[in-house]
């Protein structure tokens, strides 16, 4: 009962400290999605230019999807014209991180490795969408026809001849409201329904972790050096975890001993790389591309690591600061009790649908 206790204990700790962090981003998420549409990032993309290539990379970061979510929307880019180098910068940067993670990670890891985690994403996937481009005997695709321009929010045609009236204030109060109850419904209902399992699934992972493993488990048994950097590699690539998942799944190992930098390997690799993804890369891009996407994951993020660990262990850099801003209890278990219920709700509505199947 007491080893139960512990692990209820620990679980209700975790998702209490993410909780109020993480349903702001699932809102952040919400309101991206209806503003920042697909078509928008389809209309940047084009050509094998560095700059289309940036542009992946800085579309890739904020967006809320997990390393299975992102797969049809860059088929969707490569059929839309999108240069190849860009498919892949975008590939690899969206489910490293999103706003709802980064926001989790702040809650768990602090304001260091929150700034961390989106800049070595968007690093990783400029080096990436660079590499094919560079390596590629074509980094572009066919271009696509070109689209009808609609209206920006409404999605109807334009007409040269409307003029403003009061309709027409009413008519953009209405699509304002729509676009709002449209934001909500993705960032509370849509986006957790792909990410809800994984996400109770890291946060039973992590309580166990922090209840049964005990303290300095990581270092005595992996030490810190480049090697466990390179072991996190192997646990991280093959395992299918999204980015606001592996936060406390890191932040319970770092707990017990492990290294920043290599929990920084983790949540780079956990969320970028399964073997779904790999597998499309490599029908839809060719062996050079994934073999080159692969590549750029192990580096970037050994990389990374062994700097983040410099920075920790020889410059002094205080890299994690657990719980640094403590919201009221109250607060935090009222925004544990929302998250669980949507979570359960979520896993609820997939488990019905396949049943319905």
């Amino acid at each position: 009962m007491d080893f139960l206790y512990d692990i209820l204990r620990e679980f209700w700790g975790i998702i209490g400290e993410m909780s109020p962090y993480l349903l702001f981003g699932f809102a952040v998420a919400g309101i991206i999605s209806v503003f920042i549409s697909t078509d928008t990032v389809r209309r940047h993309l084009g050509g094998s230019s560095f700059l289309s290539v940036v542009k992946a990379s800085l579309f890739g970061v904020p967006l809320p999807l997990c390393s299975c979510g992102v797969l049809p929307v860059t088929v969707s880019l490569q059929k839309s014209g999108a240069g190849k180098g860009a498919c892949i910068a975008f590939l690899l940067s969206t489910p490293q991180t999103g706003v709802d993670s980064i926001a989790v990670t702040y809650a768990l890891l602090g304001p260091v490795f929150a700034i961390l985690r989106p800049v070595t994403t968007f690093i990783t996937g400029i080096v990436g969408g660079v590499a094919v481009n560079l390596f590629e005997e074509s980094g572009e695709l066919p271009q696509p026809e070109e689209e009808k321009k609609d209206c920006c929010c409404c999605g109807h045609k334009k007409q040269d001849d409307e003029k403003p009236s009061a309709v027409a204030d009413i008519k953009v109060k209405r699509n304002l409201f729509a676009s709002f109850a449209k934001a909500m419904r993705y960032g509370f209902v849509t986006l957790p329904k792909d990410s809800a399992a994984a996400m109770l699934a890291g946060l039973i992972i992590a309580a166990l972790l922090t209840a049964v493993i005990p303290n300095d488990f990581f270092a005595d048994k992996l030490g810190k050096g480049p090697l466990t950097l390179v072991a996190m590699v192997f646990i991280g690539m093959p395992i299918y975890v999204c980015s606001s998942a592996s936060v406390p799944i890191a932040a319970a190992m770092i707990m017990k001993g492990l290294s920043p930098g290599a929990a920084l390997v983790f949540l780079m690799t956990g969320p970028a790389t399964n073997a779904a993804s790999y597998v499309v890369v490599w029908k839809q891009f060719g062996p050079r591309t994934a073999i080159i996407y692969m590549l750029t994951v192990i580096i970037c993020s050994i990389g990374f690591g062994i700097l983040v660990d410099y920075l920790a262990f020889e410059v002094g850099m205080e890299m994690v600061k657990h719980s640094m801003f403590m919201l009221p209890l109250w607060m935090r278990n009222i925004s544990a009790v929302v998250l669980l219920f949507i979570l359960l709700r979520a896993v609820y509505i997939n488990k019905k649908a396949k049943h319905a199947q």
